[in-house]
């Protein structure tokens, strides 16, 4: 089938400028690139690159043009709704680009010139001799058979110029996922400019392999070897770039400002005029009285003097004559040789390659295991923040064997680290908790004892090294409130840090911790009362008894608390005569049980008494008259021993309680 050119402009499109390369590319730990793009420009000619559609966003955020010329007149890319703005008004859409005969139909009506004749285009189609088109002229109907290289011209520009733009942005839409940027420079002469801005991108992801020394060497090193892993996903290749590592936690977010964002705005109803309602008129009337004269209407506001046209300030220009540098301590590293890596390449890349002083150990985190974990701790040596990453541990003398993986937190310049990367098979560890209280003082005061003690809380853990020799760390958790008793050798999230040296010999360590202890034994119950104010009437003491000085358990807690008191412990005599004291009360107090036992049964025999008078008559009345007098003697010289026996326990209970500070 032959085809026929359409032209749809009157001016050629001018020829595409060329994209501005990628010179550097600095990664961050926070999912940030800065990319920055440099060349040089000639003479008032834009700078010009393309951008995937998820880094518009941060694009037109961060964007700094660095030209030592220049003046920047402003960006311009293809909008987020390209598409539909360039169709908007025109009389055509997209699906009308399918073929010429699709897009002359759809511009019926307007008028073009083609193989010298013109008029308004009425019809095309596709022939085997070729493009059929009809226009209509104001002498009729013109048919015109358009042979290769005949062209369609659109005699209105501005229509013209409207459907290029659109066959433009349908040419951009098949690109969607990304944008081409053109930033306008004014300069009289060619320079160097650079654009620097920011994009999301990939982590890189460090790793290392570490080289370890043999376990119980002294003076050891380490090889340490870092590599990174770079993905490209910037949809522009990377050729010859310089790469720069950054591991920091600098803040970073995500705004859609290239997103359209209307403003929701209250709708304001449309104002109809009220229907006239009309009084018809019936004749004047006498007046009452003389209307009152009409006010004077203000006068017109004066006319505001027009705002000079030169008093607004004008515009500073953007660019600025600056050299980019990296903050100081921000930069980690930088690949010393340019790296190529095309657009949805990976890479890994050699970063860095230190010895560092390093020691094979073993390493105890949990004191209820019986393996121990193989460790090498190592201190950085080197100027740099070595960043968080997997560490692959090799060993052997000669060809490097795999030992196993290990986590490293970013290590800072002179920091130190341990890392595990196995458990040791060969060592054994056995481990036992016990708790124990060391009394250190007893104090006596009014109503009370006090016993201080120290709270030995102790693990004994044993370890058999089976003839290895090394050293061994040890983490334990802190206890609130509680003084290890033995040295601690670092401080840190894992607890405190404790470390011995294995002579190739079994060795049982004991870690313990103390803590203070006050325990205040009460030799009163203030439930109780004032012990002055109490009557014998009024008081049980049976109902009391495990509460009162003297009763069950009073004496015997007291005994055991000095059976566990050494005899150097301040204060223990004075435990020992209130143990003496209180057992003279229990003397005391049994003997006032008693009492009060004999009073309640010599008071039961009295009631009886009473009741056989008034049961009986006659001689026997009188018999039971001769009882009853004898039981109240009774009762009344059994209640008077029951209250002496009662006082005394309670004058020996004051005489105590008043003893001490």
């Amino acid at each position: 089938m032959r085809r026929a050119s359409l032209a749809l402009t009157l001016i050629a499109p001018a020829a595409l400028a060329a994209e501005m390369p990628i010179r550097g590319v600095t990664l961050s730990s926070a999912g940030i690139a800065q990319i920055e793009r440099a060349g040089e420009v000639a003479a008032n000619a834009p700078v010009v690159f393309r951008a995937p559609l998820g880094d518009v966003d941060d694009l037109l955020r961060s964007l700094m043009i660095l030209d030592p010329a220049g003046r920047v007149e402003g960006l311009s890319l293809p909008g987020r709704d390209l598409l539909n703005e360039a169709f908007r008004g025109l009389p055509l859409r997209p699906a009308d680009f399918e073929n010429r005969a699709s897009l002359l139909n759809a511009l019926r009506g307007q008028e073009a010139e083609a193989a010298g004749a013109r008029g308004r285009i009425a019809t095309a189609a596709e022939t085997d001799a070729g493009l059929t088109l009809s226009l209509i002229a104001p002498r009729g109907l013109l048919s015109v058979l358009l042979k290769p290289g005949d062209e369609v011209t659109l005699t209105d520009p501005a229509l013209a110029a409207r459907v290029a733009r659109a066959a433009e942005a349908l040419a951009a839409a098949r690109s969607d996922d990304e944008r081409r940027i053109e930033i306008r420079l004014r300069s009289d002469r060619a320079r160097q400019v650079a654009v620097i801005y920011i994009a999301g991108a990939p982590l890189w992801k460090p790793s290392y392999r570490l080289m370890a020394p043999p376990l119980g060497a002294t003076g050891g090193q380490a090889r340490l070897m870092g590599w990174a892993v770079v993905e490209n996903a910037s949809g522009s290749d990377w050729e010859g770039v310089r790469i720069s590592l950054v591991s920091d936690e600098a803040a970073a977010f995500h705004q859609p400002i290239f997103e359209p964002i209307t403003v929701p705005r209250p709708e304001l109803p449309v104002r109809i005029a009220e229907a006239i309602r009309v009084t018809p008129d019936t004749g004047p009337q006498p007046m009452v009285a003389a209307a009152a004269p009409m006010m004077a209407p203000p006068p017109p506001p004066a006319p505001r003097a027009a705002m000079r046209a030169d008093a607004a300030p004008a515009p500073a220009p953007l660019a600025v004559n600056v050299a980019a540098e990296a903050a100081a301590g921000r930069v980690a590293f930088t690949l010393e040789q340019p790296v190529t890596i095309r657009s949805g390449e990976t890479a890994n890349l050699p970063f860095l390659d230190l010895n560092l002083p390093a020691e094979r150990l073993w390493w105890v985190q949990d004191l209820a295991a019986t393996r121990p974990l193989q460790a090498m701790r190592f201190r950085n040596t080197s100027n740099h923040v070595l960043p968080d990453g997997l560490v692959t541990v090799f060993g052997g003398p000669d060809a490097p064997s795999f030992l196993g993986d290990a986590e490293l937190r970013a290590l800072s310049p002179g920091d130190q680290r341990l890392i595990a990367f196995a458990r040791d098979r060969d060592l054994r560890l056995t481990s036992q908790s016990s708790n124990r209280d060391d009394i250190t003082r007893i104090s006596l005061r009014r109503g009370f004892i006090t016993v201080e003690a120290k709270r030995i809380e102790e693990t004994a853990l044993a370890i058999d090294p089976r003839g290895a020799s090394g050293l061994m760390v040890i983490d334990l958790p802190r206890r609130p409130g509680a003084t290890p008793r033995f040295t601690v050798a670092a401080e840190g999230d894992f607890g405190l840090r404790y470390e011995t040296q294995l002579e190739a010999a079994p060795k049982t360590i004991r870690l313990g911790f103390e803590r203070d202890q006050r325990q205040d034994l009460p030799l009163w119950d203030q439930g109780l009362g004032d012990p002055l104010l109490l009557q014998p009437a009024q008081f049980d003491l049976e109902a009391s008894l495990r509460r009162i000085p003297g009763g069950p358990g009073s004496v015997e807690r007291l005994q055991e608390i000095l059976a566990r008191t050494g005899a150097d412990v301040p204060g223990r005599d004075v435990l020992a005569t209130t143990i003496t004291a209180l057992q003279q009360i229990r003397v005391l107090l049994d003997t006032a049980r008693l009492a009060a036992r004999e009073a309640r049964s010599a008071d039961q025999a009295l009631t009886r008494a009473r009741q056989a008078v008034e049961d009986r008559t006659g001689g026997e009345q009188q018999a039971a008259r001769q009882r009853l007098n004898a039981a109240s003697r009774e009762a009344e010289a059994k209640g008077a021993a029951s209250s002496r026996a009662f006082e005394a326990w309670q004058r020996a209970v004051i005489a105590l309680l008043q003893q001490g500070s």
